[in-house]
């Protein structure tokens, strides 16, 4: 399974990109992607057209909404990385990721690769 970051959300609807290639790829494969409803939120926050948001949607066998689990998860991710502010959001995603035993689909690795140690895994260039 992998989840999807939401830079992944935005370029998956630029034709040609490496992101809606690879989603393909993916989605062919029979690879369950999802998303978390934190980066689902800052994705239709746009700009994006309605056909940009409905093909998107297409792609993802769930949006996961952001429960108590999630949250705790988060907490904890988010405490064991100093809790620096500017990864709350970010702790909210990788916890998605983690709760859901999803590998995270991400442009922006470095604000990632706190969590890693902490049991985040991230998709692999090649993948």
């Amino acid at each position: 399974m992998i989840c999807l970051d939401t830079n992944y959300l935005i370029r998956c609807v630029q034709p040609g990109s490496k992101e809606a290639d690879r989603m393909q790829a993916w989605y062919r494969s029979r690879e369950p992607m999802i998303a978390p409803m934190t980066a689902w939120f800052e994705f239709i926050c746009g700009p994006l057209t309605h056909d940009q948001e409905e093909t998107a949607r297409a792609f993802l066998a769930e949006i996961v909404p952001f429960t108590e689990s999630q949250a705790r998860e988060a907490a904890r991710l988010f405490n064991a990385v100093d809790r620096r502010r500017s990864l709350r959001v970010d702790a909210m995603i990788a916890a998605t990721a983690t709760v859901a035993g999803a590998r995270l689909a991400t442009n922006n690795r470095a604000d990632f690769l706190p969590f890693v140690s902490h049991g985040l895994t991230l998709i692999g260039s090649h993948e």
